[in-house]
């Protein structure tokens, strides 16, 4: 009985997935499924991204968190469209979550939206939401056998951001073996090193998002 319940929640969702990018698509909008583990670097590398991006191409975020509304306030004294979804103990956001909340954030057609997913590497990975880019977030205090851990993950994910690279001297991270990880679970997957505190990197993100965001378009 409980396989049977989560194959019907998980077709429902897909349904609703499969409307949103359709209306997704119409109006020529990027939407940016950005997932990863608690601290590493979600919200700053959307901020970062923002800044690079503002006046250039319209943008919105929907922040999703299991609870408070910390993330939002952030982007909104940026100036930039925002809605909060709290799922209040749920580790992931949903399809028909993204469809409620679509509307309200009121952007214009051949915008980019951000959504930044609850900080969980498992959940996420498997709910659709209709998304144009799936871009999974990890950071060098994490370690370099996160795709070795959390294959799901990796395996969907088009970009992949290995963030908080100044750390790399005083950490015991090794670079060749998160890529061997990656390697092995994506062909497709695009590995871009920044780190947020000192701006690195970003520019190199932005150019990739920007570029499939035509693409899309």
């Amino acid at each position: 009985m409980e396989i049977k319940v989560l194959k019907n929640i998980m077709h429902a969702n897909q349904q609703i997935a499969q409307d949103n990018r359709k209306a997704f698509d119409e109006k020529g909008i990027t939407v940016i499924n950005i997932m990863a583990s608690p601290g590493a670097g979600k919200t700053s590398t959307i901020l970062k991204v923002i800044d690079a991006l503002k006046g250039k191409v319209g943008m919105g975020v929907i922040e999703g968190d299991i609870a408070s509304s910390i993330d939002a306030e952030k982007v909104d004294a940026l100036g930039i469209p925002v809605i909060q979804i709290n799922t209040g103990g749920g580790c992931h956001l949903d399809a028909n979550m993204i469809k409620t909340v679509m509307p309200d954030l009121n952007i214009e057609d051949n915008s980019i939206v951000f959504i930044e997913n609850v900080g969980n590497l498992v959940c996420p990975s498997t709910f659709d939401l209709g998304e144009s880019i799936k871009m999974v977030i990890a950071s060098v205090p994490e370690g370099h056998d996160k795709p070795f851990k959390y294959t799901s993950m990796f395996e969907a994910a088009d970009i992949i951001v290995l963030n908080k690279t100044d750390l790399m001297p005083y950490i015991d991270f090794h670079k060749e073996m998160f890529y061997k990880g990656v390697q092995a679970l994506s062909q497709k997957a695009v590995v871009i090193e920044v780190s947020c505190r000192t701006g690195e990197g970003i520019d190199s993100l932005v150019k990739c998002l920007m570029k499939k965001h035509n693409k899309v378009r």
